[in-house]
């Protein structure tokens, strides 16, 4: 039986909401989900709440863009206590970055001559949380360009006419942060880093010694010979494994979750990192 341990709901840029999000994964019938909403934890509650209503797990969890050496990655966080007073104040500031980023951005493409305005934007998103992935789909429905990738291509994506860079954590703080509140940290999609880094051996072993404790081995795009090598990073580096579909809903047609002809990702992994989240939160009360 799978698990899914990376999905997006309507509180970032998914298009189903958490509560959707817990009954379709009942009825693939995972065992367990996290959903991992991009710098913001807004659907945690919801969906625990429906998961212990029809008996499927969920745990809390988060996707956080850092910086890594110059190279933009993310980071995954699992198990944490979410109402860490702490760990809210952290969030807040990705949330200011992210508000005056989109500002800036539909400047920009006033300046173009694209005719957006910010409350079209808060209005196409709903009530989640607001980003680049709203204003490509803005775009489209306005016929400004064709596809949500024309859009980051063109302009939103680095080195667009409409680019513009936020606050965010460098990897480093990202980890801290997420450990202090009792959880742990994972690279997510590392093929990503693999494509812009000399040395992903190299830049897996900078991230362990900033503390992080796993890394995303299962992801749909993984080749199988990728995932081997994965593994073998993880063993080397006494890392867990974690794995997860990245489904984000119909905004990107033909995916689903995790089991079945997708990405498959044992349970097992998910017990390996209730330990060390235990273990991390053992160590927090000892430094205390």
């Amino acid at each position: 039986m799978s698990i899914d341990l990376h999905i997006h709901s309507t509180t970032s840029d998914g298009t189903m909401s958490p509560v959707e999000l817990v009954h379709y994964a009942h009825k693939k019938g995972l065992s367990a989900i996290a959903i991992t909403d991009h710098d913001t934890i807004d659907g945690v509650d919801q969906a625990l709440a429906a998961g212990q209503n029809i008996g499927l797990e969920v745990v809390a969890g988060i996707e956080l863009s850092v910086k890594y050496s110059n190279h933009n990655v993310h980071i995954l966080g699992y198990l944490f206590d979410y109402r860490q007073r702490e760990f809210h104040i952290a969030l807040e500031q990705l949330q200011v970055g992210r508000i005056a980023r989109n500002k800036e951005i539909i400047v920009k493409l006033n300046r173009l001559g694209l005719a957006l305005q910010l409350h079209e934007l808060e209005e196409s998103a709903g009530s989640g949380q607001t980003g680049r992935p709203h204003i490509a789909r803005l775009m489209v429905e306005k016929g400004f360009v064709q596809s949500m990738d024309e859009a980051f291509e063109k302009y939103l994506g680095q080195g667009g006419l409409a680019y513009t860079s936020r606050f965010v954590y460098e990897a480093k703080e990202a980890i801290s942060f997420i450990q202090k509140a009792g959880g742990v940290a994972v690279l997510a999609h590392p093929l990503q880093l693999d494509k812009s880094v000399d040395n992903l051996d190299y830049a897996v072993q900078q991230l362990r010694d900033m503390g992080l404790d796993g890394i995303e081995v299962y992801y749909p795009n993984h080749s199988r010979s990728f995932r081997k090598r994965l593994i073998a990073l993880a063993e080397k580096y006494s890392l867990l494994m974690t794995g997860g579909s990245d489904f984000h809903g119909s905004i990107r047609p033909g995916t689903t979750l995790a089991g079945g002809k997708n990405v498959s990702v044992p349970a097992k992994l998910l017990v390996d990192m209730k330990q060390r989240a235990e273990q991390s939160r053992h160590n927090n009360k000892k430094r205390c």
